[in-house]
């Protein structure tokens, strides 16, 4: 690994840097999309039948809100209501969007840095190749004879570098597209609990009038 490294020359580098940086946000983006950290287990399940038992306490809420994505839009609800309880039912769902939205914003941190990687990745690879051709017309010499080590340099450089760039960009783009299609998942059934948790809060309010 270290000759390709040493063959491909310095153009390799922000390529290596890049990779490093690909498999950090892949494994941080893994560890931060799990079912169980957006979702939670029985979340709506839980929140539903306790707001029809009575107002749940601090403690509570303050336990579902750190325990899921999903546990902090539907607390925001009931915050909403603690900060104007004659809210209309318009103002409520605003309060529950904004907060989804703030959720939509958390999931999807480091996806746009992951995006650029699967782009420039190429970019870098071709950076290299462009390098590499330089190397191969500068082992021309005047009388028109070749420097064959130039050559052969000039040759690893721009194929090393061509590889490299799609190696790291073609899985980093997999994996954008994968985390991107988990979130997009994520907020549909976000929203569908949502609704669900709207509905049993607008007609407890309404019966309590």
């Amino acid at each position: 690994m270290l000759s390709i490294i040493q063959a491909a020359g310095w153009p390799i580098w922000p390529l290596l840097v890049s990779s490093v940086l690909a498999v950090a946000l892949v494994i941080e983006r893994f560890w931060s999309l799990r079912v169980q950290r957006v979702l939670g287990r029985g979340v709506l399940d839980d929140f539903t039948a306790q707001i029809q038992r009575g107002r749940p306490s601090p403690e509570a809420l303050a336990a579902w809100e750190t325990q899921s994505e999903l546990g902090a839009v539907l607390v925001s609800s009931l915050h909403a209501l603690d900060r104007h309880p004659t809210c209309s039912e318009a103002d409520l769902r605003n309060a529950v969007e904004t907060a989804g939205r703030l959720a939509a914003h958390r999931m999807e941190r480091y996806l746009t840095a992951l995006a650029t990687i699967a782009s420039a990745a190429p970019l870098l690879g071709l950076l290299g190749t462009v390098v590499g051709m330089i190397d191969i017309f500068g082992s021309q010499a005047p009388a028109g004879s070749a420097n064959p080590a130039q050559l052969a340099q000039g040759i690893s450089v721009a194929l090393y570098n061509t590889a490299f760039g799609l190696i790291v960009a073609i899985p980093a783009l997999i994996f954008w597209r994968f985390f991107r299609a988990r979130v997009d998942a994520y907020l549909l059934r976000m929203e569908a609990a949502s609704e669900q948790l709207l509905g049993t809060i607008n007609a407890l309010r309404r019966a309590a009038t």
